[in-house]
């Protein structure tokens, strides 16, 4: 049983008049690669981690972006900076979706949201434009994590979803790239181009010690029941992938997820995460 008590009340969570993050119909956020509040790539803590990742992958020492018409090279610096965070930042609960990235980065640990907000900070650095797809998530997703607190899981979670346009950006000469997911980009794409022969160990189950953020790199995360989301080695192999019974509403997509969550708020209300932050910010998701 799930509660809807801490939720932030006054959002009116559903898309616009059918448009996509309450654009004109027919409009499409094109994200963005510069910095936000929650983005600050141009933090020196943030900038410092894209020298880092710079200097070890071939990008330019001095952590400037990285070709923007080389999508091999944008594949393969994503992917090390997905490996990075997975490893330097310690996996916890917290609730403070807005907190920026350079301020993660400084506590050394987030939740998978804060934790895929760094992945896309970095992909800002190096040029790639991000934006975010909201989906409002039934919160029984997560009654593996607390079997003895189902009273106190909200009834729905704001996910912002990142994706990614690697290549050519509009403007640059010939069709910018289609968007990929941040599923597609570190569960279907290997360093070097091409595609991953398949999705390896099966779904994410949101249980044990393996979070969301740490399975993006060795199996698919399929939102929209799409066939060909997780590809397998038998039938029915897609739909260990599936996760699209999960999803109450699709909210759109926005530029940015300051955006969304100016929108639509966090996944709790702000005397519940005054509340809940100190406990859950430190404990491990595990």
């Amino acid at each position: 049983m799930t509660s809807s008590l801490l939720r932030p009340r006054g959002r009116a969570r559903t898309a616009s008049g059918g448009s996509s993050g309450g654009m004109p119909v027919g409009a499409a956020p094109e994200g963005s690669a510069a910095p936000t509040r929650i983005l600050d790539w141009r933090d020196p803590r943030v900038a410092a981690l894209v020298r880092e990742l710079g200097a070890a992958s071939g990008h330019p020492a001095d952590g400037g972006p990285a070709d923007p018409v080389d999508p091999a090279r944008q594949i393969e610096a994503l992917h090390r900076a997905h490996a990075w965070i997975a490893a330097a930042v310690r996996p916890v609960y917290s609730v403070q979706d807005e907190r920026p990235v350079s301020e993660v980065l400084r506590r050394g640990r987030g939740s998978c949201s804060q934790r895929l907000a760094v992945l896309e900070a970095v992909a800002r650095a190096y040029g790639v434009p991000t934006r975010v797809r909201g989906l409002l998530v039934d919160g029984t997703f997560w009654y593996p994590r607390f079997p003895r607190l189902r009273r106190i899981v909200p009834d729905q979670v704001l996910l912002a979803w990142p994706e990614f346009r690697l290549g050519s950006p509009a403007g640059a000469g010939g069709a910018p790239a289609p968007w990929l997911t941040v599923s597609q980009l570190l569960g279907g794409m290997r360093p070097g181009g091409g595609e991953q022969g398949g999705a390896r160990g099966g779904g994410f189950t949101n249980a044990g010690s393996e979070t969301l953020f740490e399975a993006l790199s060795r199996t698919a995360i399929d939102w929209d029941a799409a066939p060909a989301a997780c590809p397998g080695t038998g039938p029915g192999a897609g739909a260990a992938c599936d996760l699209s019974a999960y999803v109450l509403s699709d909210l759109g997509h926005y530029d940015s997820r300051d955006e969304l969550f100016a929108r639509h708020g966090q996944t709790l209300c702000g005397l519940a995460r005054l509340v809940a932050e100190p406990v859950l910010g430190r404990r491990g998701a595990a």
